[in-house]
């Protein structure tokens, strides 16, 4: 009787799994089959995108004297979300990395729309599937130039110059262009953005290697060549996809299909970004390759510009937040971060360039994440938002911004879950995330070597050929053929084996019949599943593992090193910025115009000047002490005359003064105050209340704070005795 039962439990149990899994199979060809048809209409539309937003025309870069295929748009805030003219406008920009606009605009927790709430007006950069002929990286970076220019023209009243994103390859197209036009920017945001291309860490981020194992960019230019001059972005797509076989190959497949009574939105949603295939000119991606991943001019400043202009990044003036992931197998700390190692031998040399940088890793979120992530953008990309001001009024350094559970109802933080600080960090904290040996970099100046001579031979001996032997149709007819574009038209309306779809899918839908949980044929299904996965895993590390020991063994072979130009016996690192001796003799000057600002002013530079000395000591700020601030800014004396440009200029200002010599700048403090004891009192509180937003002062803080307090006193001496900074560089 029990074998009699347990036979009936086991047929009934294949009965309702096999039930359930022919029904998945229906509505899983079914979602492919929207999905086929999704990519056709989308396709078909004209500037196709994206956006979860109405978008309004500004500009479009087709109408420029050097045309390109960039439109500026104003995002139209929705229904119930007010925005404040008066507020910086944000500028996203996507990246054109073979799909199309819209990313950072996918959902309404985005980065657009945490813009939007907190009160910014908006406006995205984006751009039409195809290139208009003859447009180059530079073009695009004029009509970007031109973009922020009008975005300001339309703001005259914003406190603040705009704040611009710029997402994955987007980011160091911002970049290039705010050190050629820093007076256009206020403070950037690059998410996922590679900066520094060589830069990794040995037996991770794989991706650096494949330049060099494919013996460089000849392979870029004979792929335009066969495109007539046309890149097909798929190809970089594919590159994304091959990163992860066992999510591209099995998981994200399988996912739709297990869940498939759940899933079909969110995924046709994905898909319709993931499959918007753009094209690139031929010159557009070779210059990406060329200078940047290959070459990695960029950092170093060994790219210019036509008119001969240097792009250097130590030019830029803004403050630059940099926003990247441990998770992110595309972008990955070290390639997001290094460029600052390739600049700067210290902190100090970061501010004596002005510069302020911000960065925040995140542990685990992937490169996709950062950008489209819903918990990411309620959380790092809101609180960036709402504290844009507070990053901009930093003084210069380096320093980490770090997220934490907004503590109770404080009433010097606004609404939100989350509140950010910033700590004060060194360039030994950049390195202790691990990166290259001096011996790594001269295997991938060897690579980057080899990538120019293999790309000369090719355009001496092949390209002509090839050139000659393909035409437009032909190169079109090939892009029709890719894997990826395949994927999706093969389920799209051109295939008639697909018509019965519908009316099985609704009946399916009708009479529903999933299978229970504990089914044992439903359990080893997934685990069939994670075999499949740990499999794949498996095969991708090892070719992860074999591609970087092949790398290794070629390019660092003393003998290729030496044949192609590396020098093998400097200790000098192949990419390095240069010094600047300009850079030198001008903030030779700067400091002697400094010192004799020490006694110009009154009570506000008094009180920005203390605040900043207290606040050194404690290595870093958050928002709650920004909340006391705008304080200050508002009731301080000439306070009120001044614009958020000129008070961050003015706590600059300050920070330098102190930063040159502290004793000095301290020993000035009173004579900038006024004899009326009242009105220093009333600042003093003031400062009081600021700096203990963040909790009671302790250590070298509280005792800078006593020291304030004296010079402040009506009986303050005209020459107080020495700082407690003072006291500890003696």
């Amino acid at each position: 009787m029990a074998v009699s039962e347990s036979a009936t439990d086991f047929v009934s149990a294949a009965n309702s799994y096999l039930v359930d899994a022919s029904q998945r199979w229906i509505l899983y060809l079914e979602a492919m089959r929207q999905r086929g048809l999704q990519y056709e209409e989308h396709m078909a539309q004209t500037a196709p995108n994206v956006l979860d937003y109405q978008p309004e025309l500004i500009v479009d870069g087709r109408t420029l004297p050097r045309p390109v295929n960039y439109l500026l748009v104003r995002i139209v805030p929705p229904e119930g979300v007010a925005v404040d003219e008066t507020m910086r406008p944000f500028v996203i920009v996507d990246p054109r990395a073979g799909h199309g606009p819209g990313i950072g605009g996918f959902k309404a927790d985005s980065e657009i729309g945490v813009a939007l709430h907190a009160g910014h007006p908006c406006y995205f950069i984006g751009f039409l599937p195809d290139p208009v002929a003859g447009q180059t990286i530079e073009d695009i970076g004029r009509a970007e130039a031109t973009f922020l220019e009008a975005v300001a023209a339309r703001h005259p009243h914003a406190e603040g110059k705009p704040c611009v994103v710029g997402n994955c390859q987007a980011g160091w197209a911002v970049m290039m262009l705010a050190a050629v036009r820093p007076e256009l920017f206020g403070p950037i945001i690059i998410a996922g953005s590679p900066l520094s291309y060589w830069a990794g860490v040995t037996g991770q981020n794989p991706m650096r290697y494949s330049g060099g194992l494919l013996g460089g960019s000849w392979l870029t230019a004979l792929t335009s060549d066969l495109g007539a001059g046309i890149f097909d972005g798929a190809w970089l797509v594919q590159n994304f996809e091959n990163q992860n076989p066992a999510n591209t190959l099995w998981s994200k497949q399988y996912n739709l299909y297990s869940k498939v009574d759940t899933e079909v939105e969110r995924y046709l949603g994905f898909e319709k970004w993931w499959g918007g295939h753009v094209l690139l000119n031929g010159e557009e991606i070779q210059f990406i390759v060329d200078e940047l991943f290959v070459g990695n001019h960029l950092a170093c400043g060994d790219i210019r510009t036509s008119d001969g202009k240097e792009i250097d990044l130590r030019s830029i003036r803004s403050p630059i937040v940099v926003f990247c992931s441990h998770g992110d197998n595309i972008t990955p700390p070290q390639q997001a971060l290094d460029w600052i190692l390739d600049l700067y031998d210290s902190v100090d040399e970061i501010r004596s360039y002005g510069q302020t940088i911000v960065y925040t890793v995140h542990d685990k979120i992937g490169h996709l994440g950062i950008f489209v992530s819903a918990s990411v953008a309620r959380k790092e990309h809101q609180e960036f938002a709402s504290n844009i001001d507070f990053i901009d009024v930093l003084p210069p350094g380096l320093y980490e911004a770090v997220f934490e559970p907004k503590p109770g109802t404080d009433p010097n933080l606004p609404s939100g879950e989350w509140f950010m600080r910033c700590e004060a960090r060194d360039l030994d904290d950049i390195r202790a995330l691990g990166g290259n040996t001096l011996e790594d970099e001269r295997r991938f100046a060897a690579a980057a070597r080899v990538s120019e001579i293999n790309l000369s031979l090719y355009r001496a001996l092949v390209q002509p050929w090839v050139k000659a032997l393909v035409n437009p149709a032909m190169a079109e007819a090939a892009r029709k053929l890719h894997p990826l574009r395949l994927s999706y038209e093969m389920f799209g309306a051109q295939n008639p084996a697909l018509a019965w779809l519908d009316d099985a899918a609704r009946k399916v839908r009708e009479d529903r019949h999933p299978v229970a949980p504990d089914n044992p044929f439903l359990k080893a299904q997934e685990q069939a599943s994670r075999q499949i996965v740990e499999g794949l895993e498996g095969w991708r590390k090892a070719v992860e593992h074999q591609s970087e020991t092949l790398f290794r063994a070629i390019y660092g072979s003393p003998l290729l090193q030496a044949a192609v130009g590396v020098d093998t016996t400097s200790q000098q690192w192949p990419r390095r910025a240069a010094k600047s001796q300009l850079h030198d003799e001008l903030l030779a000057k700067r400091i002697a115009e400094l010192r004799e600002g020490f006694t110009s002013g009154g009570l506000l530079e008094a009180g920005v000047r203390a605040l900043v000395y207290v606040g050194l000591a404690r290595g870093g700020a958050d928002e709650r002490g920004f909340e006391a601030i705008r304080r200050l800014r508002r009731d301080g004396e000439r306070s009120s005359q001044l614009t958020l440009e000129g008070f961050k200029a003015l706590v600059r200002e300050q920070f330098f003064m102190l930063l040159i010599d502290s004793r000095a700048a301290l020993q000035a403090i009173p004579a900038l105050l006024p004899d009326d004891v009242e009105q220093r009192k009333s600042v003093l509180t003031l400062l009081e209340e600021i700096l203990s937003a963040r909790g009671p002062l302790a250590g070298e803080a509280a005792e800078r704070m006593e020291e304030v307090r004296r010079l402040f006193a009506p009986s303050a001496p005209s020459r107080p005795r020495l700082s407690v900074a003072a006291r500890k560089e003696n």
